[in-house]
């Protein structure tokens, strides 16, 4: 897999324990607006996505509380987290198990990302781990708006739950973030790791990411200490 030769490409910047200062909104960025009650926009709130298109705007998203979950009918491609709560830091794990609820008109990915820095500047950057429809998943870093780095290219596991014929899959994913690796796990199974010396501090904002065009629903998203 050439994972740590892949992963020298990573040059996070350095990350502190503490949430970031709030800093002027840019392009793509934008925060839940607990009054909108269109069928479109981020309605849970606290919570903030970054697009990776700066032209896109949250009507062309629903991102919604559903029972106990969270409900993301995606456009355009884009992170969501809880700009309210603590960036993570030292060792953690993010996990939350995704129900991908019809089949895309092209492949597309859904998952996690952690190690999120400067996400309302016009650098973001974070690791990411996400799964599609075939049975694939794939690690990368973004460095910044428009440079991103491949860490494990699509690789199909049997770890990770293709589509059916409805074209629904769940999946329980987690970045668990060690002292001396970062680990990327489908359903109870490590899928793939990085040394943690590689992946830099790993301190930063952690959440979701789902791409274009995507029906996905999560349950029991959190962010804890890391388990083995």
């Amino acid at each position: 897999m050439r994972l740590l030769a892949a992963a020298a490409l990573l040059a996070l910047p350095a990350a502190t324990a503490a949430a970031q200062p709030a800093q002027p909104a840019m392009a793509g960025m934008h925060h839940a607006d607990p009054d909108k009650t269109a069928n479109g926009g981020l309605k849970v709130p606290g919570w903030s996505a970054r697009f990776d298109r700066p032209a896109a705007k949250p009507e062309q998203v629903s991102f919604a509380r559903m029972g106990k979950g969270l409900h993301v009918t995606a456009g355009p491609a884009a992170i969501y987290y809880d700009a309210q709560a603590a960036a993570p830091s030292g060792n953690y794990t993010v996990a939350a198990a995704f129900t991908q609820m019809k089949a895309p008109a092209h492949p597309e990915a859904y998952g996690l990302f952690a190690g999120g820095q400067n996400l309302q500047g016009d650098a973001p950057s974070y690791v990411y781990f996400l799964v599609r429809g075939d049975g694939k998943y794939m690690v990368k870093h973004r460095a910044n708006a428009t440079e991103v780095h491949t860490i494990v290219d699509w690789t199909a596991s049997p770890a990770v739950k293709a589509a059916g014929a409805d074209g629904k899959a769940t999946n329980a994913l987690e970045i668990r973030v060690m002292a001396d690796s970062v680990r990327f796990v489908a359903n109870g199974t490590r899928v793939a790791a990085v040394a943690r010396s590689e992946a830099g501090a790993m301190a930063g904002a952690a959440g979701l990411r789902v791409n274009h065009n995507l029906d996905v629903h999560v349950d029991g998203y959190a962010v804890t200490p890391a388990r083995r």
